[in-house]
């Protein structure tokens, strides 16, 4: 009989004839889907140019809206490569003679992401948005301008916001939770805020 690592060479060296023998037709199929990426590489670059001067204009204008006065700026890292490039975002409050994020307080730099996030928003609209208490870091002068860009977006969408934060639940039209009674299961409960507003209104007219 023949051994067994005798066997095993004899198998290895005919896998490499074969694979040797595949290669120019490997090669040829590589220099086909290479020829095939060059076109689609081309469209990626151009609808990623497009969407990023769309996304950068938008995140212009809502930056000043979240900080009144200040400027903000959206940036490749490498310009002549759309295919690898990072995005830079310059952040500046009126006042604060700084660029970098890190030096932002931690609810600038919430509403900094706020506008980034809100600004592709309005380059790609959705019917709806969901968000997770975004705005948790955020003190009162800084949620009344989160709440006011959340008015102008529900003029055209509809927003489910998970929140803790009281003026946040009070901005909305309705409000969902869960409650629990002692010894009993949970349940789902909801309340139309604004239809009891205008309840409050018409009792407040009436006396």
């Amino acid at each position: 009989g023949v051994d067994t690592p005798y066997i095993c060479l004899f198998r290895n060296v005919v896998d490499e004839d074969f694979i040797y023998a595949k290669c120019p037709a490997i090669n040829h199929q590589n220099s086909r889907i290479f020829i095939a990426h060059s076109p689609i590489d081309i469209e990626i670059k151009e609808v990623f140019a497009s969407a990023f001067a769309e996304v950068a204009t938008n995140f212009n204008d809502l930056f000043e809206v979240l900080f009144p006065g200040g400027h903000g700026e959206l940036s490749l890292t490498d310009p002549d490569n759309l295919l690898d490039t990072g995005i830079d975002i310059e952040a500046r409050p009126s006042g604060k003679n700084v660029k970098k994020l890190s030096l932002l307080s931690g609810g600038e730099r919430s509403l900094t992401a706020l506008a980034f996030l809100f600004a592709v928003f309005r380059s790609r609209p959705s019917p709806f948005y969901v968000m997770d208490e975004v705005e948790a870091a955020l003190d009162d002068a800084n949620l009344f301008r989160f709440l006011g860009l959340v008015d102008q977006f529900r003029e055209e969408s509809q927003l489910l916001i998970v929140s803790h934060q009281k003026r946040t639940m009070e901005s909305a039209d309705c409000l969902y939770g869960v409650s629990m009674a002692s010894g009993g299961s949970s349940k789902v409960v909801s309340e139309r805020v604004e239809a009891t507003r205008s309840a409050e209104r018409l009792g407040m007219l009436a006396s």
